[in-house]
């Protein structure tokens, strides 16, 4: 059972004997500096993105170098559409499964995240990434019986919703503009992940929910890439961008309720 009690971090840069600086993370509770760990390690494997080094860790605090900001530009936009292309053709060995290494009790933001590995991305979205956060909105009240009807329909159309069939994509998994970072070296790194396996149009998606610097450049980067590796992005993968927001608007929706509430509802409505 997912255990959905929320947390808190801490957040830190520190500078070690000798003047180097590096960014400290903490207090973000139990299986947290583990998951986001392993999912740093995984990303970084074949050094297609630049992804921060982890430094150091146990079972309360990471330690990550630091790099200064700089500004997003479309050269630095297109290399990072490329290399996420490239990050999640590495594939991983399941729908749902966690990085090497990493906890199935896992974080995205401030909410608990289950990795478990699943037969098909369908069966893995409802149960994963769809129903456990739509009982914490019923549970808090912000969402009623009909809305959580809402729900449980799409869950069950999922697949019929024309979805290519592809193999599993090693995914950052919370790739909003927030954590696609922007560094004085020119280049975009990828941080704080919520990494497990999944569909890779769910990190685009995640690119368009809240806006990001230079996405045109980005998504063109990822498309000429993908497909000079002979796997292209589905015929329709747009229209699907709202289904896979629906994971990251339930994720905001049980945390803050708000607009986030009728925007979940909004998408599942479109999506299914």
């Amino acid at each position: 059972m997912l255990d959905l009690r929320r947390r808190g971090s801490a957040v830190y840069l520190a500078a070690l004997d000798g003047g180097r600086v590096v960014f400290v993370k903490g207090g973000a509770g139990a299986g947290a500096v583990a998951a986001e760990s392993a999912g740093l390690h995984w990303l970084a494997e074949h050094g297609d993105l630049p992804v921060p080094e982890v430094l150091g860790a146990d079972e309360d605090w990471l330690v990550l170098r630091y790099l200064p900001g700089g500004r997003p530009t479309a050269e630095a936009a297109a290399r990072f559409g490329r290399g996420l292309a490239a990050t999640h053709l590495r594939g991983a060995s399941g729908f749902g499964c966690p990085p090497p290494g990493g906890p199935a009790d896992a974080w995205i933001g401030l909410a608990p995240m289950r990795n478990t590995t699943h037969d098909t991305w369908a069966g893995f979205y409802a149960a994963e990434r769809i129903q456990p956060y739509v009982r914490m909105c019923v549970d808090d009240g912000v969402f009623g019986r009909d809305d959580a009807a809402v729900f449980d329909k799409l869950c069950a159309r999922l697949p019929d919703l024309g979805f290519a069939e592809e193999a599993p994509a090693r995914l950052h998994g919370d790739l909003w503009s927030g954590n696609v970072y922007w560094a004085d070296d020119g280049q975009a790194w990828l941080i704080d992940p919520a990494a497990h396996g999944g569909h890779r149009e769910a990190d685009l998606a995640m690119l368009h929910l809240f806006g990001t610097p230079f996405l045109q450049h980005i998504v063109g980067g990822y498309r000429e890439a993908a497909q000079e590796a002979g796997a292209p992005l589905a015929d329709g993968w747009r229209d699907r961008v709202k289904l896979h927001q629906l994971f990251p608007l339930l994720v905001h929706a049980a945390l803050f309720g708000g607009g986030y509430v009728k925007e979940a509802l909004t998408a599942a409505h479109t999506a299914g």
